[in-house]
């Protein structure tokens, strides 16, 4: 399904834990690293898609994560005509992603790698908040900087809801 300007819509996924570091996939079989992504099938929101998308390619539920904030707009990229299948090429230009923040409030034990038959990632780590865009495919990494910039403010305001939180529970 692509939009009349050749984009793929699709949604891309930063899942943060306690410590604010994001969940960083290595794709199978690769030595590139990401985080999860995946398209928008026809009728489906952005947030069914992304819940859909986090359950296939990490293995956690809506109850292992909590939504902190998501991208205003669309962020695109452009893929390099030599990696576009031939049928598509002349109309498909990349993809158009909403991003969303996620703060896992399970357990790295939740991670299931195989939760699909066909895995995206053959191994994870837990990585930095702003990592290492070198790591990242060049066709990609100007729509990661976009999106790390932006969702940054929700991570921001999700420690300081944190904070004042602790300061109003009573310790005991």
């Amino acid at each position: 399904m692509l939009d009349r300007d050749g984009y793929r819509p699709n949604v891309a996924i930063v899942v943060v834990n306690a410590k604010n570091q994001v969940f960083w996939g290595k794709r199978i079989r690769e030595h590139s690293w990401q985080f999860p992504q995946g398209g928008i099938n026809p009728g489906e929101t952005p947030e069914h898609a992304m819940y859909r998308e986090l359950h296939e390619e990490v293995g956690l539920q809506p109850l292992h994560v909590r939504i902190l904030g998501r991208t205003r707009d669309w962020l695109r990229y452009e893929v390099p005509q030599h990696w576009v299948k031939r049928e598509w090429r002349g109309s498909y230009r990349g993809q158009k992603q909403i991003w969303y923040l996620l703060r896992l409030v399970g357990r790295d034990t939740d991670v299931k790698l195989r939760a699909n038959e066909r895995p995206e990632f053959d191994a994870w780590r837990w990585h930095d908040y702003w990592v290492p865009l070198d790591a990242v495919i060049d066709f990609k990494r100007e729509v990661y900087r976009q999106a790390l910039i932006e969702l940054h403010r929700y991570l921001q305001a999700d420690r300081r809801g944190r904070v004042r939180r602790a300061e109003v529970i009573p310790q005991g």
